[in-house]
C-alpha cells in the first residue's frame, strides 16, 4: 500500500530508530558480570535467550541500567519467563522511554512470520512513568492490557498483526498520543471516545473488518494522517468533513458505494484514495481534484491520472475486480478487466477479448485422481480451478495465474499449468513469477476456459518430425539424444523425451551391490502413428562410474517397459549395442520407457520394477491429534517426513495426541482413507466419508489434512474411552478389519494397514455426560434451502457444541449487539452451554426465511479463527446440496450435470497408484 509507506511509516521508522543502534550485554568473561555498551539502549530480540539476559543484569544491579532509555525485547519466548521478565521492568528500566516487545522475529516452514507468545502485559507496566513509545506488534493480543490506559505519557502506540477484535473506550483518555496504528486485526468497530485524542496525528486502522466509523471520528482535530485501507466500509459520517487538519486519507478496497462531499472543502487535503470500491456518487468537486484516485470504481474505472504537462493523453486503466469467498461468478465487457478470485487465482481479459458481455463462473475442486492427470512421475502443487462457461473461444487469449508453493526438489523439473481441451488432458506454456520466496506464480495464456492446476514434472523436451529428419536433445541431460532419419515419417508429428535420474546410493541400498548402476530413465511419447518407417537411433549415458572401454558387456542390460505393462523388459539380446567412452546407442521403432543397468544380477526386470517404484514413492507419517480444548475434535494428516518436525511445532499449541506413525511410504495420488476403531465413530455426515470412513488422496505437495469431530456410544460418565484410529491404503472395502493387530499381521508388500494410532475421548463429568440438546425446548428450525443446502436445528446442535469459549467472537461476527451478549452471559452465568445454545438459536430463529443466513453463519465463524466449525458447515451444506441433485434426477426432473468431466484414462491416472 504506497499511502502507508508514505503517510505513516515514518514516524513508526523514527520510532524505530530510537531503538535500532541496540546495545548488546557481553560477558567480560566466564563468571563476570554482563557489561553495557554505548550508553541507553538495549537490545536482546535478535538472538534467542533474550529474558534470561535481561534479568541476569538486573540482578547485577549495575549502576549504567538506570540511564537505560530504550528497550528491544522478542516475545518468542516462554510466556512465564517473558512476564517475570517484564514485571521487573519499573524498578531496574525506571528511565524507559521506548519499549519494543515484538514478535515476528521467527518464522514457520513456510517463511511467514510468526506471533509472539505475548497475550498480556502485568500491571506493575503502568509504573513506566516516562515511557512514550511501545511496540506490540506480531503478537498475540486478543484485548489491550489495561496497564497501556494508564500510561499517561505515551505518545506512540503500536499494535499491528495481533488479534484485537475491540479497542476499549478508555483508550481516549490517553491525552499525549499522537501516533496509532492497529492493522492486520479483527476489529469491527471502534470506540466512541476515539475521537477524544485531540493530539493524534496519525491514525492506521488498515486491514481489519470494520463496516461504520463512529460519528465522534470528526473530533481528531489534530489528525494529519488517516488510513481505513482494506476493511468493510459501506458508508462515512459526514463527520469526517471535520477533520480540518487532514492531509492524507486513504480509503482503498473497500465497499464505499458514496463519500461525504464536505472532504472536497478540507483545506489541507493533498491526497484521497478511494480506489477499488464500489463507488457511483462521487461529489463534483472530488471528480475534477488532481488528488484523488478512483480507479477500480463501478464510475470511476474510465478514470486516470490527468494529462501530463506535455498533452500526452491519459491512459485508461483495466477495470479491477477483487472477489470474496461469498462470490463465485463475475461479468466481463469487450473492455476487459483484472480480476482476483478468492482463492487467490488472477486473471486478465485484455480490451476485446470478448465481443459481448459475458458472466465468467469459477469454483476450486478438491483434487481426485479420477479428475487429477498425473504422469507416474508427475507431482501435483496446487487444487483444481474451473472456469466456466467450457469451450466458449477467446478474440485474445486470457491471462492466468497461478499461486502455489515452489517444490524443493526443482533439478532437471519444471512446473507447469495442465489443461483439458478437446477430451484430452495437456500443458501450457507456463512462466514463473515469483510473489515472494515461498510463493510463486504460474502465468499462462489460455484461448478458453476448462479446467486448470499447477504440476510439477521431469523436464520435457519437445520438437516436431518431419519427413526429412531432425534431431531431438535433453536440455537437462546433453548425452541424452534421438536421431530422427529422413523418411522415418511421411507426415509431421510432434514428439516429446523426459529423463529421470535415479541416485545411486538408493540403487546400491536397494541391490545390496556396490558395483552397481543405472543410466538416466528415458521416456520417449510421440502422436500419431505408433510406429517409424525407418529406425530412429537413441542415445544415452552410460550408467555413472562405467566407461564402454572397461565394462563387462555381459553385466549391461537395457530395459524397455510400455504401459500398461506391470513389469519392465531385458530387451539387451533384441537390439544392437553400439558403445563409446561414454555413450550406448541402439535403434528403435516405436517409443516407451528406456533404461541402462549395469549389475551381474541376472534377473533384471523385477529389481527394475522395485528400482522405479521407489523413484516414485514418498515417505510419509500420518499424525492425529485431538484440540486441546475440544478433545472430539480430531485432526488427521499425512505429511512428508520432512514437514513432520514443523507442522507439529506449529500445532502442538492447539493440539495434543500421541507421536506420529512409523514412516510408511505412499505414491503420488495415491487412495488412503482412515476408520475410528473401538467405540469412537465420526460424529457427522460428510461427504468425504463412506461408511464413517473418512477418505484421503495424497499428494505430496498438499495439506492431505482433514478435521472431524468423533463420538462414543460408550458411557463416558463412567471412564474415558480409550479408541483408536487406523489408517489403510485404498478406498474403503466391504468390510474393515475391526482391530488392527489383525492387519499388522498381514503386513506385507500388497498389505492394507499402514498405522494405527490411539484416541482418547476424557471422562464426562455432572452435566458434562448429558447429550447435546437435553432438556433444551428448542423451536423446529431450518436455515437455508435444499437447492443451496441448509442447516437442521441438530446441525446447529452441533455447531454450538463445538464453540466453546470462542462463542462471543462468533456472536459479534454475525452483527449481535455487544449488550445483548452481555445480556446472555449474565442470564446464563454458570452454564456456558446455555450460552452458546440460546446465542445461536436466538439468532438462527431471527433469520429463519432470510437468504444468505447460512453463509453469513460461515463467514462469522471464519472470521473468529474457527475455520474447522467453518469447514464442517460447509461439508453439511455440500452433503445436502449433493443429496438434493440426487433426488432431482432420480425423479427426473434434471439433467445430469455436464460440468464434471470424464476422469482420465487408466493409463494417466491409475499408474501411480497401482504400480
Amino acid at each position: 500500500m504506497a499511502a502507508v509507506v508514505e503517510g505513516l511509516e515514518p514516524e513508526a521508522a523514527a520510532a524505530e530508530d530510537a531503538a535500532r543502534d541496540a546495545v548488546q550485554a557481553v560477558e567480560a568473561g566466564p563468571g563476570a558480570p554482563p557489561l553495557l555498551v554505548g550508553g541507553n539502549r538495549l537490545s536482546f530480540d535478535l538472538h534467542p535467550g533474550g529474558c534470561h539476559r535481561l534479568l541476569h543484569l538486573c540482578a547485577q544491579q549495575l549502576p549504567q541500567l538506570l540511564q537505560v532509555e530504550f528497550l528491544r525485547l522478542s516475545t518468542h519466548e516462554d510466556p512465564q519467563l517473558l512476564e517475570a521478565t517484564l514485571a521487573r521492568l519499573p524498578w531496574c528500566l525506571p528511565r524507559l522511554r521506548s519499549l519494543v516487545l515484538k514478535g515476528g522475529q521467527c518464522r514457520d516452514t513456510l517463511g511467514a512470520c510468526l506471533r509472539g507468545a505475548l497475550t498480556t502485559l502485568p500491571a506493575g507496566l503502568s509504573g513506566l512513568a516516562r515511557l512514550a513509545h511501545l511496540d506490540l506488534s506480531f503478537n498475540s493480543l486478543e484485548k489491550l492490557p489495561g496497564c497501556v490506559l494508564q500510561m499517561r505519557g505515551l505518545d506512540a502506540l503500536l499494535l499491528s498483526h495481533n488479534r484485537l477484535s475491540e479497542l476499549p473506550e478508555a483508550l481516549g483518555a490517553l491525552p499525549a498520543l499522537t501516533f496509532l496504528t492497529v492493522t492486520h486485526n479483527c476489529l469491527q468497530t471502534l470506540p466512541t471516545a476515539l475521537g477524544a485524542l485531540s493530539t493524534l496525528q496519525r491514525l492506521d486502522l488498515s486491514k481489519n473488518l470494520l463496516d461504520t466509523l463512529p460519528p465522534e471520528i470528526g473530533g481528531l482535530s489534530s489528525l494529519s494522517e488517516l488510513n481505513l485501507a482494506s476493511n468493510r466500509l459501506q458508508s462515512l459520517p459526514a463527520s469526517l468533513a471535520g477533520l480540518r487538519s487532514l492531509r492524507l486519507l486513504v480509503l482503498h478496497s473497500n465497499l464505499l458505494a458514496s463519500v461525504p462531499a464536505g472532504l472536497a472543502h478540507l483545506p489541507l487535503l493533498s491526497r484521497l484514495d478511494l480506489r477499488d470500491n464500489q463507488l457511483r456518487d462521487v461529489p463534483p468537486e472530488l471528480l475534477d481534484a488532481p488528488f484523488v484516485r478512483l480507479q477500480g470504481n463501478p464510475l470511476g474505472e474510465a478514470l486516470s491520472d490527468p494529462p501530463s504537462p506535455t498533452g500526452t493523453p491519459p491512459v485508461l486503466e483495466m477495470p479491477r475486480l477483487f472477489l470474496t469467498s461469498d462470490l463465485d461468478s463475475f461479468p466481463v465487457t469487450p473492455r476487459g478487466c483484472s480480476v482476483t478470485l478468492a482463492c487467490g487465482a488472477r486473471l486478465q481479459f485484455p480490451a476485446g477479448a470478448t465481443a459481448t458481455p459475458i458472466t465468467i463462473r469459477y469454483r476450486l475442486l478438491l483434487p481426485e485422481p479420477g479428475l487429477v492427470p498425473l504422469g507416474p512421475h508427475d507431482a501435483l502443487l496446487s487444487g483444481v480451478l474451473e472456469l466456466q462457461p467450457h469451450g466458449v473461444a477467446f478474440q485474445q487469449d486470457v491471462g492466468l495465474w497461478l499461486l502455489f508453493v515452489p517444490p524443493r526438489a526443482r533439478r532437471f523439473r519444471e512446473v507447469v499449468v495442465r489443461t483439458r481441451t478437446d477430451n484430452s488432458w495437456g500443458d501450457l506454456e507456463t512462466h514463473l513469477e515469483e510473489e515472494e520466496p515461498t510463493r510463486l506464480w504460474a502465468h499462462c495464456q489460455v484461448p478458453h476456459f476448462s479446467w486448470f492446476l499447477v504440476v510439477s514434472r521431469p523436464v520435457s523436451n519437445a520438437c516436431l518430425v518431419t519427413p526429412e529428419g531432425t534431431l531431438l536433445c535433453s536440455s537437462g541431460h546433453p548425452g541424452v539424444k534421438v536421431t530422427f532419419p529422413p523418411g522415418a515419417t511421411e507426415e509431421p508429428r510432434r514428439v516429446s523425451m523426459q529423463v529421470v535420474h535415479m541416485a545411486g546410493r538408493e540403487l546400491r541400498a536397494l541391490l545390496g551391490e556396490p558395483e552397481a548402476a543405472v543410466s538416466p530413465l528415458l521416456c520417449l511419447s510421440q502422436s500419431g502413428p505408433p510406429g517409424f518407417l525407418r529406425p530412429v537411433t537413441v542415445q544415452l549415458p552410460l550408467p555413472s562410474g562405467i566407461t564402454g572401454l572397461s565394462l563387462d558387456r555381459s553385466c549391461l542390460h537395457l530395459l524397455y517397459w510400455a504401459p500398461p505393462a506391470a513389469t519392465w523388459d531385458d530387451i539387451t539380446a533384441q537390439v544392437v549395442l553400439e558403445l563409446t567412452h561414454l555413450y550406448a546407442r541402439f535403434q528403435v521403432t516405436h517409443f516407451s520407457w528406456y533404461w541402462l543397468w549395469y549389475t551381474t544380477k541376472t534377473c533384471v526386470g523385477g529389481l527394475a520394477r522395485k528400482a522405479w517404484e521407489r523413484l516414485r514413492l514418498h515417505r510419509v507419517n500420518l499424525i492425529a491429534l485431538q484440540r486441546r480444548r475440544d478433545p472430539e475434535q480430531v485432526l488427521l494428516q499425512c505429511l512428508p517426513r520432512n514437514k513432520v518436525d514443523g507442522t507439529l511445532r506449529r500445532l502442538l499449541e492447539r493440539y495434543q495426541g500421541p507421536e506420529p506413525s512409523d514412516t510408511v511410504e505412499m505414491f503420488e495420488g495415491e487412495k488412503f482413507f482412515a476408520a475410528f476403531e473401538r467405540g469412537i465413530d465420526v460424529d457427522a455426515d460428510r461427504p468425504d466419508c463412506v461408511d464413517g470412513r473418512v477418505c484421503f488422496v495424497f499428494y505430496s505437495h498438499l495439506k492431505n489434512v482433514k478435521e472431524v469431530y468423533v463420538t462414543t456410544t460408550l458411557d463416558r460418565e463412567a471412564q474415558a474411552v480409550r479408541g483408536q484410529v487406523s489408517f489403510y491404503r485404498g478406498t474403503v472395502p466391504e468390510q474393515v478389519p475391526e482391530e488392527a493387530e489383525a492387519a499388522r499381521r498381514r503386513k506385507g508388500t500388497d498389505a492394507l494397514w499402514m498405522a494405527t494410532l490411539p484416541i482418547k475421548l476424557p471422562r464426562l463429568r455432572g452435566s458434562e455426560g448429558q447429550g447435546r440438546g437435553a432438556n433444551l425446548s428448542l423451536a423446529p428450525l431450518n436455515l437455508g434451502d435444499a437447492e443451496t443446502g441448509f442447516l437442521t436445528q441438530s446441525n446447529l446442535l452441533s455447531v454450538a457444541g463445538r464453540l466453546g469459549p470462542d462463542w462471543p467472537a462468533v456472536a459479534l461476527h454475525l452483527g449481535m449487539p455487544y449488550r445483548e451478549l452481555q445480556r446472555i452471559r449474565h442470564e446464563f452465568r454458570d452454564d456456558l452451554d446455555g450460552q452458546i445454545r440460546h446465542m445461536l438459536f436466538s439468532w438462527a430463529e431471527r433469520q429463519a426465511g432470510q437468504p444468505g443466513a447460512v453463509g453469513l453463519l460461515v463467514q462469522a465463524l471464519e472470521q473468529s479463527d474457527r475455520q474447522d466449525v467453518a469447514e464442517e458447515v460447509q461439508a453439511v451444506l455440500e452433503l445436502g446440496r449433493r443429496k438434493y441433485q440426487d433426488g432431482i434426477r432420480r425423479t427426473g426432473l434434471a439433467p445430469e450435470d455436464p460440468a464434471v468431466p470424464p476422469g482420465p484414462s487408466a493409463s494417466q491416472s491409475q499408474e501411480p497408484a497401482q504400480a
